[in-house]
């Protein structure tokens, strides 16, 4: 039998994989162990507590000035096929469609 890793966010055992997420029907968590031993323990999250990985996209949940830029970046912006940043869990690198070579703080990013 495979050995199921307990769960990071109440400690229970009771867990079951479903493609590449481990769940726990005890309290509802999810998280995923490829993401995790792909970044050698850093693991990148949004302002929900979503894992992110490189080639996900994400929504800006607030207005935010981007310095060298007239163009403010409005809420629901999407920017599409992220790059995390090396050993930074805090960032992310990615293009909207009228700015391009941002990076933006994860704590104003959701999972789209």
């Amino acid at each position: 039998m495979a050995d199921f890793p307990a769960c990071p966010q109440c400690g229970l055992e009771n867990v079951y994989a479903d493609g590449a997420l481990w769940i726990c029907p005890d309290c509802g968590h999810e998280w995923s162990s490829v993401a995790e031993a792909a970044e050698g323990g850093v693991v990148v999250r949004d302002s929900n507590g979503n894992v992110l990985s490189a080639g996900d996209s994400v929504v800006v949940i607030k207005d935010l000035k981007v310095k060298g830029s007239s163009i403010p970046l409005k809420q629901g912006t999407v920017i599409r096929n992220i790059r995390l940043v090396e050993d930074d869990p805090e960032h992310i690198e990615g293009n909207s469609d009228k700015i391009k070579g941002l990076v933006l703080k994860t704590i104003f990013l959701r999972k789209a």
